[in-house]
């Protein structure tokens, strides 16, 4: 039998209002981190962070609707088709449209072994601790 998962987003165990999706669970990937995140218009609620401690650089990949990334107090823009690289010391911030957004976050950290925080577990809390940046 073929080793392959194949699951509909909208059908991926979600946390924070169903905002994030916890795909890399989903999907049974253990070498990176990636999550799905659907964010309503106009928000401003995602939090400013970086990954400095931990390393880890991430990559956007925009799937629907359209907004900016903040990175280190400069905003791009966000739409489809379009991919941002945002390494561990930036500090990056998203900012969804008037139509919302629906992203991948892909994250690792370079010659590093993927550790899953408990956060992206299937079944994990739906909060970050306290001393953890998102």
């Amino acid at each position: 039998m073929a080793d392959v998962t194949v699951k509909r987003i909208d059908d991926m165990e979600g946390i924070f209002g169903g905002a994030f999706k916890r795909a890399r669970a989903e999907l049974g990937v253990e070498s990176f981190g990636m999550q799905v995140m659907d964010l309503p218009a106009n928000i401003d609620q995602y939090p400013e962070h970086d990954h400095a401690a931990s390393g880890q650089e991430e990559v956007y990949v925009v799937m629907r609707g359209r907004g900016e990334i903040e990175v280190d107090g400069e905003r791009h823009p966000l739409e489809p088709d379009t991919m941002v690289r945002v390494g561990p010391s930036a500090t990056r911030k998203i900012w969804p449209g008037d139509e919302g957004l629906r992203l991948i976050a892909l994250g690792g950290t370079p010659g590093a072994a993927y550790e899953p925080p408990d956060i992206t577990q299937l079944g994990g809390p739906e909060a970050l601790p306290q001393s953890q940046s998102a």
